[in-house]
């Protein structure tokens, strides 16, 4: 009697081994294997989804190799006022809308998901003076610098919040006399959803 106890015991014992080692290989829903960040080539498209809550949109594709990601983009605020983003020369009296506008970008895998990545995006704002709606365009070419972290769920969709600094030339604009100049520095936490819908590893 105690060596079939001793000897059923062993069989589940190694069957819940063998199980272990081939749940560990083929991973789980939260822990994939490979994990996501060790592949060597993959296509996604994001969105910095936020856009769309103000009637604007934000569409991205990229692609990585290795740790190195490129990506393009095109975005439109619609209400999104981005002059609190400013700094230092930040006005109250003035609202500043995305409108559309591509950018290029260059990442690099630090960490796992975390990237490091700089860009240029070519923006046209178009400003507006609180106190008389009168609005006008200005035109400008921003570089910079993000980090983000991509953090997937499940092998396709991932949410990449991060920060952006962003860098431009003195621009203005006149409104009757009253003159409107474009903050120099943004900064501004940034989160996009996205989909990897092909990968090699």
């Amino acid at each position: 009697m105690k060596k079939q106890i001793f000897i059923l015991t062993m069989l589940v014992l190694s069957a819940t081994s063998i199980f272990a080692q081939t749940d560990s290989t083929k991973g789980s829903f939260w822990k994939p294997f490979p994990r996501m960040y060790e592949v060597r080539q993959a296509f996604e498209m994001e969105s910095l989804f936020p856009m769309f809550l103000t009637g604007g949109y934000h569409v991205g594709l990229g692609y990585r190799i290795d740790k190195f990601r490129f990506r393009v983009s095109v975005i439109n605020g619609g209400t999104y006022d981005a002059e609190p983003a400013g700094t230092k020369n930040s006005s109250p009296d003035f609202k500043r809308y995305y409108k559309t506008s591509p950018g290029f970008f260059f990442g690099y895998n630090v960490w796992r998901n975390l990237e490091i990545y700089s860009y240029l995006e070519l923006h046209t704002f178009e400003i507006e003076q609180k106190s008389t709606g009168l609005k006008k365009e200005i035109h400008s070419t921003d570089i910079g610098g993000g980090l983000s972290y991509q953090f997937f769920i499940g092998k396709h969709i991932y949410l990449q919040p991060g920060m952006h600094i962003y860098l431009r030339s003195d621009n203005s604009a006149n409104f009757n006399g009253v003159i409107y100049n474009i903050p120099n520095v943004d900064i501004a936490p940034v989160i996009r959803i996205g989909y990897r819908f092909w990968s090699n590893y």
